[in-house]
C-alpha cells in the first residue's frame, strides 16, 4: 500500500502513473506464486485536468477565493476564465423551474449530503445527480458553467472531484463545471442571500485527450475440484489525479490482494477458480469492468461468485449481497463466524460498480462493508493520502474478505 500510494502515486486512467500501477500489481501477484498471472487489454478514457483551477466570489469589489476542482471529463473555461452572475438551487428539479433563467449564469447546485443517513452511501447517492448531469441539464437552459457542492458531510476546504457527463449534448454545448470545498459552499451561499447580484469567477485548463491502452491486472488459483467454477475477488487500480487513492481504491487492491495471499500462505487448495481481478478506469469510465465481462462472455467462463472492496480502507463492518433470499438465508447462517470480531452487518444490497458488469446467471455478488462515517471525508479529494490509512482497519478487512471467500469455496450456495 506504501508503495502504491507514495511510489507511485495518483493514478488517473490513461497516465503514465496507471502503467506503473499495472506493472507493480502484476510483480507483485508472481510474487505471490500463483497459479496464472497476466494483463487484460482494455482501451480507457484520458482526461486530463491541466493547470490548478482558480476561483473567487467577487462581491462588491471585495474578491474571496474559494477552493475548487474540476469535475472529471469537463471542458476548459475560456483561457481568461468565466466570471458571471450566480443562481443557486438545489436540485436538478428546481433547475427546470427556473428554465431559461439559468441563462448566461453561473448555475450553483448546493445540495448537501443528508446528515441523518448513518448508511453514509445512501446519502451520496441522494445528492450525486448534481455532480454527474448538472452541468448536462444546465447547459440546457443556456447557463454559461455549473459550480456544484462537493459530496462530503465534513466542513472543509478540500474540493471533491467526480466523474460527470455530458450525455447526448453536442459538443458546441459543453459548458465548464467544477466542485467547490463544503466551507466554499456555504460561503457562497450566505454570501448569495446579502447580495444575489454579486460574481463568481473560475478557470481551468482541463482537456479530454484520446484514449489510451491500458490493462486489467489478473492473477488466479486454479480451482482443484471445480476449476470451471470463477470466485472473482477485486478492487479498481485507479484513482483520482488529486491524490493519491489510498481509500478509493488502493484499499481494495491491496486487500484483494492479501486475501489470496493469505489462503496461499495456508496452502489451502480451493475447489473453485480463485480469481483476483484489479480493474482499471471505474472512476471515470468503468471501461474495466465491462471489458473484463466482454471476455468472460467470449470464453464462456462460469462465475458464481465476485466480491469487491470499494468502499475505503476503513474498520469492516460486514458485507451487502446481490442474490436471492434463499441465498441470502444460507449466507446468513454464516454470521457467527463474523460476530466475534463485530462484522456481522449482512444486508442485501449493491456488491460493487466494478463486479456490476457481471452477469453470470446464477452470479452471487458482495461488497465489503467498512465503517462509512469518515470515508466521504476523503472521496475524490486531496487528503485521500497514505496517511489516512490504518494499517490494522486495512489488515482487518482482508482477513475479512478471505474469510468470506473461504467460506463460500467451502460450503457455497445450495
Amino acid at each position: 500500500m506504501e508503495y502504491l500510494s507514495n511510489d507511485i502515486g495518483s493514478r488517473l486512467s490513461g497516465t503514465e502513473n496507471a502503467a506503473k500501477a499495472v506493472e507493480y500489481t502484476k510483480n507483485q501477484l508472481s510474487s505471490l506464486g500463483l497459479d496464472k498471472v497476466y494483463l487484460q487489454e482494455v482501451m480507457v478514457p484520458h482526461w486530463v485536468r491541466g493547470e490548478k483551477e482558480t476561483a473567487y466570489i467577487l462581491d462588491n469589489k471585495t474578491k474571496t477565493v474559494v477552493p475548487i476542482c474540476a469535475l472529471g471529463g469537463s471542458v476548459a473555461t475560456p483561457k481568461t476564465g468565466l466570471s458571471a452572475t450566480v443562481i443557486e438551487v438545489k436540485s436538478i428539479e428546481e433547475l427546470n423551474t427556473l428554465g431559461e433563467k439559468v441563462k448566461g449564469k453561473i448555475v450553483f447546485f448546493n445540495r448537501p449530503m443528508d446528515p441523518l443517513n448513518i448508511e453514509t452511501f445512501k446519502s451520496y447517492g441522494g445528492c450525486v445527480d448534481q455532480r454527474y448531469s448538472g452541468a448536462k441539464e444546465a447547459a440546457k437552459f443556456g447557463a454559461l458553467g455549473t459550480i456544484v457542492r462537493s459530496m462530503n458531510l465534513r466542513l472543509d476546504d478540500f474540493p471533491h472531484t467526480g466523474t460527470q457527463s455530458y450525455g447526448d449534448l453536442p459538443k458546441e454545448k459543453y459548458i465548464p463545471t467544477a466542485a467547490i470545498s463544503t466551507n466554499g459552499a456555504e460561503l457562497l451561499s450566505k454570501s448569495l442571500s446579502v447580495n444575489p447580484n454579486l460574481t463568481f469567477y473560475f478557470k481551468q485548463s482541463c482537456e479530454t485527450l484520446p484514449d489510451v491502452l491500458s490493462h486489467n491486472v489478473v492473477g488466479e488459483i486454479k480451482g482443484t475440484e471445480h476449476p470451471e467454477n470463477i470466485m472473482v475477488v477485486g478492487g479498481h487500480l485507479d484513482s483520482w489525479d488529486l491524490a493519491d487513492g489510498s481509500h478509493d481504491d488502493g484499499a481494495g487492491v491491496v486487500q484483494s490482494m492479501e486475501a489470496v495471499r493469505i489462503l496461499k500462505n495456508l496452502n489451502y487448495k480451493p475447489k473453485n477458480t480463485i480469481r483476483v481481478v484489479l480493474f482499471m478506469n471505474e472512476e471515470n469510465g468503468g471501461k474495466g469492468g465491462a471489458k473484463y465481462e466482454e471476455l468472460a462472455q467470449q470464453n464462456k467462463e462460469n462465475h458464481i461468485f465476485a466480491l469487491e472492496s470499494d468502499s475505503g480502507g476503513f474498520t469492516p463492518r460486514g458485507f451487502s449481497f446481490e442474490c436471492d433470499d434463499t441465498t441470502f438465508a444460507k449466507i446468513n447462517s454464516w454470521k457467527p463466524f463474523f460476530e466475534p470480531y463485530l462484522i456481522h452487518s449482512f444486508v442485501k444490497g449493491h456488491g460493487g460498480s466494478d463486479i456490476g458488469h457481471l452477469t453470470a446467471k446464477n452470479i452471487v455478488k458482495a461488497g465489503l462493508k467498512p465503517d462509512s462515517q469518515r470515508y466521504f471525508d476523503y472521496h475524490h479529494a486531496a487528503n485521500d493520502t497514505f496517511d489516512a490509512i490504518n494499517k490494522r482497519e486495512l489488515e482487518l478487512g482482508a482477513a475479512t474478505m478471505a474469510t468470506l471467500l473461504y467460506l463460500v469455496d467451502q460450503k457455497g450456495f445450495n
